[in-house]
C-alpha cells in the first residue's frame, strides 16, 4: 500500500477557500483511477499541543503502490484539480508519502 497525505493551508483572502478545496477534491480527486481509499476533511481542533492546528484541510489517498500514485499525479483530473482548485485557493501545501 502507498499512502499520499496532503496538508493544505488556504489563502485567507479567498472567500470560502476551505469549502472550495473540499468540493474540488471530491469532484476531481476522488474519482481518479487507482485511488483505493479517499478521505478528505477539515482540520479538527485539539487541546493537545502536539496536534498541528495551523492548516485548514487534509487529504489522505491510498493506492496499491507507488506506480499507481505516480500515474495519478499525471492524470487529467489531478492536473485539473491543481490548476482549477489548488492554485487559486491554497498558499501552502505539505505532502507526506509512505508505503509498507
Amino acid at each position: 500500500m502507498f499512502s499520499h497525505v496532503v496538508i493544505f493551508w488556504t489563502k485567507p483572502d479567498v472567500p470560502d477557500a476551505t469549502e472550495k478545496l473540499l468540493a474540488g477534491a471530491e469532484q476531481y480527486l476522488k474519482p481518479c483511477p487507482g485511488v483505493l481509499h479517499y478521505h478528505c476533511g477539515k482540520m479538527v481542533s485539539s487541546h493537545r499541543d502536539v496536534v498541528d492546528q495551523s492548516y485548514q484541510v487534509a487529504l489522505n489517498l491510498v493506492f496499491e503502490d507507488k506506480a499507481a500514485q505516480d500515474a495519478y499525479q499525471e492524470h487529467p483530473l489531478h492536473v485539473d484539480f491543481v490548476e482549477k482548485v489548488f492554485k487559486p485557493c491554497c498558499e501552502r501545501v505539505v505532502v507526506y508519502d509512505f508505503e509498507d
